[in-house]
């Protein structure tokens, strides 16, 4: 909470109130409610509240692991939910395609650090196949220098002090390897949804909205584990249960990936 910016006056409060218990929703916004009685009070420091409980509960919690390392772009919601967060090097790379320099001079120097920038990332995903201590600080070393470089080109310039300043979070892959290096993948899964959504509209009421979420977490995640959607859910509707669950997969998948997590 301290993080979210909320005051220490506050966040006595709640220790009083909230210490070593359990909320459940109604819980919750009954004890808003004692904080901020009046309608409307204290509107973003309760949203703020509700995230720092969530994050709270699920690094607290024992029936789920607890995810050592996203990856994900820079946006905030993602902050406090891993100890460790890997950002993206697509959405950072676009940041240097959406520069429009019209002095020929400039171009020059974009296009030419574009491709150093696109070279780097190759050596990234090289590392992603045969990881080791002396490639990675090589590879920490060649950060620092391609993004101490100074072109002239002011707008350049700051875009790859930006990226200077993400260097931990940019190269997270050199110490989880079986990190992907950019989250296109499942931002084209989230896209499958909105595909839906354009087609059908929306759903008539929460159960349906629960299934449709459902029916597509089952076809895609069956496709992302090479096994067929329909024969999986025909496996599942006849109870004939011939078929691993996906769950089952999916932990035999992470078993292969087993040497590179961090288990301290």
């Amino acid at each position: 909470m301290e993080g979210f910016g909320l005051s220490k006056k506050l966040r006595v409060q709640l220790h009083k109130l909230a210490l070593d218990k359990e909320f459940d929703e109604e819980q919750m916004e009954a004890l808003l409610k004692a904080i901020y009685p009046k309608p409307g009070q204290g509107k973003n420091n309760r949203h703020r509240i509700k995230e720092a409980g969530a994050i709270a509960a699920y690094h607290q919690q024992t029936d789920y692991p607890v995810v050592k390392a996203l990856l994900s772009d820079d946006a905030p919601q993602y902050k406090q939910l891993t100890e460790d967060q890997a950002l993206c090097w697509v959405h950072d790379g676009r940041h240097y395609k959406k520069l429009k320099p019209v002095v020929p001079w400039h171009q020059e120097q974009l296009e030419e650090f574009r491709g150093e920038y696109w070279d780097y990332y190759q050596k990234l995903e090289e590392y992603k196949e045969n990881p080791s201590q002396d490639e990675a600080d090589k590879l920490a070393a060649e950060f620092d220098e391609l993004f101490a470089t100074e072109t002239g080109y002011q707008a350049l310039d700051e875009r790859i002090a930006k990226s200077r300043t993400k260097k931990e979070n940019l190269l997270m892959v050199l110490k989880y390897p079986e990190l992907p290096l950019h989250n296109n993948s499942s931002e084209l899964e989230a896209r499958v949804q909105a595909r839906k959504r354009d087609v059908s509209l929306h759903t008539m009421t929460e159960d349906g909205t629960q299934a449709n979420d459902t029916f597509l977490t089952i076809v895609r995640t069956a496709r992302k584990l090479e096994v067929n959607p329909y024969e999986y859910i025909y496996d599942r509707v006849s109870k004939r249960f011939r078929l691993p669950s996906l769950a089952d997969l999916i932990k035999e998948k992470s078993l292969h990936n087993e040497d590179f997590f961090d288990t301290s």
